[in-house]
């Protein structure tokens, strides 16, 4: 019985429902378009590629359970980018190799994707090969599989004892290569479809080389590779501005359940291209959420530079500025000022009352011992519903 979607005739004439995901493309092309505006006049313009492409590669790898030596990885980007670093970190060929795949696919977006390029990609991910030595069998490096049977596609801890087939990729040898000639002449050919939207064709490539599995190892860094490959060939400015491996690595489970689901007998790939799109606007929020914090604190500072606030204050400002989740989100009483500065409690109280009196702070409605305050420039975010709350 043929179960999976390759073994279908023509599977690869996929077909979704424009009608769901219309919308959703317009509004995530518009979000790209404010994110490369906002990333220009950003304090940190210099470093968002950086961190970005380095939060992408440690993330792409911590969805194969696989952690990365971070610092050494900065370098080597850092590098490439042309950054200089005060303390670089020594050199690790594993990194290096990284790096090299990285930027290939951001920088060298006009060059067609090749059955030697992506072959090149695999020998950089295994540029060091020590601990990828499963049951004493090394993996082939450098080359696409030649198993005569399909390919069980597990999921689970690398050392775990647990693991499930999610699906079966397409056995190896010459079969797999004409399904990779195929995929690769499809990719170069697509880039000049005005009728495939290029946020589509990226979605559409990630699932078809999944699905190929054509490595014995390292097949999802590389679709997520070709994924980004796909991504700066639409915008090659933007890409260096969002990481879209780190919203995939926090909805893991829900991204093996949809690749599962949409690999079995069925040419509709709706759910699919929904669960992408979706992941890949989370993942342009989280960066336009940066920006937005890093030009409101720049322009924070700018409008209080006349004031010198003292250590404490400057602690607590910096803290309420960053904005970071689950800090202080109905506002900040004395009480955690002082525990967060380490100062006495009238020592708290007084702190407040002056970046209150500076028109720093904003006092929220109801008093007592649970006055709290927030940054005035975020006084429009509490609402009276949250106020009483706390009373």
């Amino acid at each position: 019985m043929k179960k999976w979607v390759w073994q279908k005739a023509n599977w690869t004439k996929f077909k979704w429902d424009e009608a769901l995901v219309t919308v959703k493309l317009r509004l995530i092309h518009k979000k790209i378009g404010q994110l490369v505006g906002e990333s220009k006049v950003s304090p940190e313009a210099e470093a968002l590629p950086l961190d970005t492409l380095l939060t992408n590669l440690v993330a792409s790898s911590l969805i194969e359970d696989e952690k990365l030596n971070v610092r050494s990885l900065k370098s080597s980007l850092a590098r490439r980018l042309g950054v200089t670093e005060e303390n670089p970190a020594p050199i690790q060929d594993k990194n290096e190799g990284l790096a090299n795949i990285m930027m290939d696919a951001v920088s060298n977006h006009n060059a067609p994707l090749t059955m030697e390029r992506l072959l090149q990609w695999h020998n950089w991910l295994f540029q060091t090969i020590e601990r990828f030595d499963y049951a004493a069998q090394k993996i082939k490096v450098g080359e696409i599989r030649d198993n005569e049977a399909p390919m069980q596609v597990v999921g689970g801890s690398l050392y775990g004892t647990t693991t499930k087939v999610y699906f079966e990729a397409p056995e190896g040898g010459e079969h797999l290569q004409g399904l990779m000639n195929e995929f690769i002449e499809w990719f170069n050919s697509s880039r000049e479809d005005v009728m495939l939207d290029p946020l589509l064709r990226a979605a559409l490539a990630h699932f078809w080389f999944v699905t190929l599995h054509p490595f014995e190892d390292g097949n999802g860094r590389i679709t997520r590779v070709i994924t980004d490959l796909a991504l700066a060939q639409m915008d090659h400015q933007s890409i260096r501005l969002y990481a879209m491996s780190v919203a995939i690595h926090e909805n893991r489970s829900s991204y093996y359940e949809v690749l599962e689901k949409c690999q079995n007998d069925t040419y509709t790939i709706n759910e699919w291209l929904v669960w992408f799109l979706n992941t890949l606007e989370k993942s342009i929020d989280r960066s336009l959420l940066r920006l937005d914090r890093t030009i409101t604190k720049a322009k924070f500072w700018s409008t209080y530079s006349h004031i010198e606030f003292n250590e404490a204050q400057n602690k607590v400002l910096n803290r309420l500025l960053n904005g970071e989740e689950n800090d202080f989100p109905l506002g900040i009483n004395a009480s955690q000022y002082q525990k967060l500065t380490g100062v006495s409690k009238a020592t708290a109280t007084r702190h407040l009352t002056e970046l209150l009196e500076n028109d720093v702070l904003y006092k929220l409605e109801g008093g007592g011992r649970n006055t709290r305050y927030v940054l005035k420039i975020d006084k429009e975010k509490f609402t009276q519903k949250e106020v009483v709350s706390l009373v």
